[in-house]
């Protein structure tokens, strides 16, 4: 048994692309918490923009967000962002457009990978942009200006077993090819930055650690009162890596415990090999008290973290793990997996488990769901931790990234 309490020391306009306009900006470290505009630069800047539409995750809400405070920044209040799609987007999807104008531009086909490498890199090429940036992992390789791309984890290198062959190679491909080619490499945390330096041939100066952002929409969202029942709720795409197994059956032993208790599972299923959780669940005797929502809109899910009573998230590996920190703006404490990207993101603020230990979990999510001290303190210390944590920040410094990309490149 394993468990341990860390102590710290929109409106969306479609229009015509105009030309290259002046945008001011400042260039500082990415940590930094003030910002002062020094260099003016002209800047059109073209975003990857498929992971905008379907039913986005983790990937194309942290687009979502830098698009949506683009469009308010005061410093890129003269700057475009034009936001490349293969289909429409829907109406508010982008952003107020107070600051950077935030444009959007379809440029039709399935969003695929020869998507990305033939009809986007053909029509980026003609808009004459100044700088492109590629927010998941990839870039169109034969774009001929600056550009930056966002690894969000290289999990396809770390942990190639948990990828089919075909996917993996694809994956690994075209991160190497978008690495050599972008000027500067975004990674959501150091630990991140730690694994792209040991498993692939990048230069240190060429990475920059941008730590993602909460919504300021969930840290403005009350909680509701208590009540009865509780809720014990997982937000996010279900992975192998993040031991739905282990969490459903640490609740079968809460649920002969706790007899109000109910768990919430929001995500679409992805495991590979594939996991059949409903079957784990009629198995450990709780079906009726499980809930399986592959996808749910905005407005549901900040309802849910309302209802929850507790948040879990027992994976492995991740690059960063946003969603504990929206539970935690919505005063829900977590229980994490024990791994050293949670230590760096959390620091004292959750309650960490052996991810793939039932006794573990079992253990934790009982300390969770009745002591009220320890909720208290949990959630005391991540107040901190989640003020140093915005979207605000996260926009201005991928934006300062952007700029200085068009610096190094070649003239």
């Amino acid at each position: 048994m394993y468990y341990t309490w860390y102590r710290p020391g929109t409106t969306l306009h479609v229009e015509s692309l105009c030309p290259s306009i002046v945008c001011s900006v400042s260039k500082s470290d990415s940590r930094s918490r003030s910002k002062k505009l020094t260099e003016t630069y002209n800047m059109r800047i073209g975003v990857d923009g498929r992971e905008l539409f379907g039913q986005p995750t983790g990937t194309g809400r942290y687009l979502d967000n830098l698009c949506r405070e683009w469009a308010l920044l005061s410093t890129a209040k003269e700057c475009e962002i034009v936001v490349y799609t293969p289909t429409p987007l829907n109406s508010g999807s982008l952003g107020d457009n107070v600051g950077a104008k935030v444009t959007h531009r379809v440029v039709p086909g399935t969003g695929s990978v020869w998507w990305e490498q033939t009809a986007l890199a053909n029509q980026a090429n003609s808009d004459h942009l100044d700088v492109f940036f590629g927010p998941s992992y990839s870039l169109p390789l034969r774009i001929a200006m600056p550009s930056v791309v966002t690894l969000h984890d290289i999990s396809f290198f770390s942990h190639p077993e948990w990828f089919g062959w075909r996917e993996g190679f694809r994956r690994r491909w075209l991160a190497r090819q978008s690495i050599t080619r972008a000027q500067t490499i975004i990674t959501v945390s150091d630990f991140c930055k730690k694994e792209l330096l040991n498993y692939l041939n990048v230069e240190p100066s060429d990475i920059s650690v941008i730590y993602n952002g909460i919504s300021s929409k969930a840290l403005n969202t009350p909680s509701l009162p208590d009540s009865t029942e509780q809720i014990i709720l997982y937000v996010g795409a279900v992975f192998n890596r993040r031991n739905l197994p282990t969490l459903i059956s640490a609740f079968g032993h809460i649920a002969r415990r706790l007899p109000h208790t109910h768990l919430v599972i929001v995500g679409p299923n992805r495991t590979q090999p594939r996991q059949d959780l409903t079957k784990l669940s009629e198995t450990h005797g709780v079906a009726d008290r499980i809930q399986f929502l592959s996808y749910v809109e905005e407005s549901e899910l900040a309802q849910l973290y309302r209802d929850a009573s507790v948040f879990a998230f027992l994976s492995e590996y991740e690059g960063f793990g946003m969603t504990p920190l929206e539970a935690l703006s919505t005063n829900v404490p977590a229980l994490v997996g024990d791994t050293p990207v949670a230590r760096e993101v959390y620091k004292g603020s959750v309650l960490y488990v052996q991810p793939t230990d039932v006794d573990s979990v079992t253990t934790g999510l009982l300390e969770l769901l009745t002591n009220t001290s320890l909720r208290h303190t949990l959630l005391t210390n991540a107040k901190p931790v989640l003020a140093e944590l915005t979207w605000v920040r996260a926009a201005q410094n991928t934006l300062d990234v952007l700029m200085t990309a068009v610096k190094k490149y070649p003239s």
